[in-house]
């Protein structure tokens, strides 16, 4: 083969390399999309995973979940919403999460204590959605397994605590650790009181499956853009609130906006299995 023809052969090779990557970009350009938002002081990059074309698919059968079973204490429209904090709070936290999604434990971790303050302050209420978009992005189950132990936990009135220890133990993107009930049974064991028998056997049987998934299927027909999906009285804040990005101070300064000339909730839920319903403490 003369040097021409090498030269040309070898062009030829290198344009179609091209074009393959090329192509390979644009699907993952329409399946997974990211952007990001520094969050505020903390200098943290928050990525916010978009939903993929197939999201909506539970590769490990959603046909055979069994009957619909609602976690206490859940409100809402069709009951998907779990809610935290006095039921007459002035302003509303919407949270559109996945357990297995990076982004959601980026936002909780930087979030997390100013959140915290303000639902104690009587500041604002959060009403937590769960989804499993990463299920159907990389594949696996550990975002429905991890909700459904969520969901578990909610019954018993531990939800916020174990929503946080799952979040401060999430594994990497591609490890889908949460898929191993024993793993999350495990994690309960650092919430007090949450590791009993009950609580074992409905992480064990996925009595919320059916739930979660129906919670999903909300999630994708709700037009949002990915996960985390944050709310403040239906306005989106993250990753950005108008030109403002989200951080500790501006997320603060968003609420107290919200509730100017406003009195703190008082009502709080009871303790028990029903925690959360907004039913003042007796």
């Amino acid at each position: 083969m003369s040097d021409n023809q090498e030269r040309k052969r070898t062009a030829r090779e290198r344009i179609q390399r091209e074009r393959q990557l090329d192509k390979a970009r644009e699907r993952r350009r329409r399946t997974l999309i990211v952007a990001s938002a520094v969050v505020g002081v903390l200098g943290l990059a928050a990525v916010v995973g978009l939903v993929a074309a197939n999201s909506g698919k539970d590769k490990d059968g959603s046909s055979e979940a069994g009957p619909l079973s609602a976690p206490s204490g859940v409100q809402g429209e069709e009951q998907l919403a779990i809610p935290v904090g006095a039921s007459d709070a002035p302003s509303t936290l919407t949270v559109w999460e996945d357990f297995r999604c990076p982004a959601c434990a980026q936002f909780e971790n930087a979030l997390r204590s100013t959140i915290h303050d303000l639902v104690a302050a009587g500041k604002i209420k959060v009403e937590y959605h769960l989804a499993t978009i990463i299920d159907g992005n990389m594949g696996g189950s550990g975002s429905l397994r991890a909700a459904n132990a969520a969901a578990c936990a909610q019954d018993v009135g531990k939800f916020p605590e174990y929503h946080d220890v799952l979040y401060t133990n999430q594994p990497p993107e591609p490890d889908d650790a949460f898929a191993d009930n024993d793993r999350l049974i495990e994690l309960a064991g650092k919430v007090e009181g949450l590791d009993t028998p009950a609580f074992r056997t409905c992480v064990d049987e996925g009595t919320h499956d059916s739930w979660v998934e129906k919670s999903n299927t909300a999630f994708q027909n709700g037009g949002f853009r990915g996960t985390p999906t944050v709310l403040l009285n239906g306005e989106s804040i993250f990753p950005t609130k108008g030109e403002e990005q989200i951080s500790v101070p501006n997320f603060k300064k968003w609420v107290e906006e919200a509730n100017k000339g406003k009195q703190p909730g008082t009502r709080q839920p009871s303790p028990a299995g029903s925690a959360a319903t907004g039913s003042p403490a007796s």
